[in-house]
């Protein structure tokens, strides 16, 4: 098997899911056979927004030929990752280079985990919501939309409102009795704002 890891690797960052890794390319001789390629090992240490550590899954990308670069394609974002580079050969793998940290940039969060609406009243709805799955960052608002339907089918005029990332739940008041309205619902980080949940829910008619 190969004698040497490849030195000098180095690690771009090129957004919240994508990064370059490269490389110095080992002396051939040190290959000890036919130099088949190179194999890039990362892992997803933690997550930046939650502390939890899950199990660890090693993903391989193999990078044929004398190639000293590669993409790495598809990582979570707000996370902290480890990666080595190994030589290969027709026998196998040479020792891996000392692992390399790094960590990508705040995504924009998945969608709120669900939105329900309770108790409604003549003139008020009860929004109560779940923490988006995937935060993806640090959530800093989330943002309400919502508008009145008419019996035809009509939209009318849409109100929006900020709501601080650490409630859960709101009353929504002054709204017209014996009216079907239309919510639009989503989370912000820095970056951005989510995918948004729809729903729909109607005040009483009368008391």
């Amino acid at each position: 098997v190969p004698m040497v890891a490849p030195g000098n690797v180095q690690v771009h960052v090129i957004n919240s899911t994508l990064a370059k890794v490269h490389w110095d390319p080992v002396p051939l001789k040190t290959v000890r056979g036919h130099l088949q390629g190179y194999k890039v090992y990362y892992w997803k240490v933690q997550s930046l927004s939650r502390r939890s550590r899950r199990h660890i899954e090693k993903k391989i990308l193999t990078f044929r030929g004398n190639k000293t670069f590669g993409m790495l394609p598809g990582l979570e974002p707000y996370s902290s990752y480890k990666l080595n580079v190994r030589v290969v050969n027709g026998k196998g793998e040479g020792p891996a280079s000392p692992d390399k940290v790094f960590k990508t940039p705040e995504g924009v969060p998945s969608s709120p985990s669900f939105l329900k609406i309770t108790n409604p009243t003549l003139d008020s709805l009860t929004l109560e919501w779940g923490l988006p799955t995937h935060p993806n960052g640090v959530l800093i608002s989330y943002i309400l939309k919502f508008q009145p339907i008419n019996n035809t089918h009509e939209l009318g005029p849409l109100i929006e409102i900020r709501i601080p990332a650490n409630e859960s739940s709101l009353i929504l008041k002054n709204l017209n009795y014996s009216t079907r309205y239309k919510f639009y619902f989503n989370a912000q980080t820095s970056v951005g704002s989510g995918s948004q949940i729809t729903e729909e829910a109607v005040t009483i008619m009368d008391e």
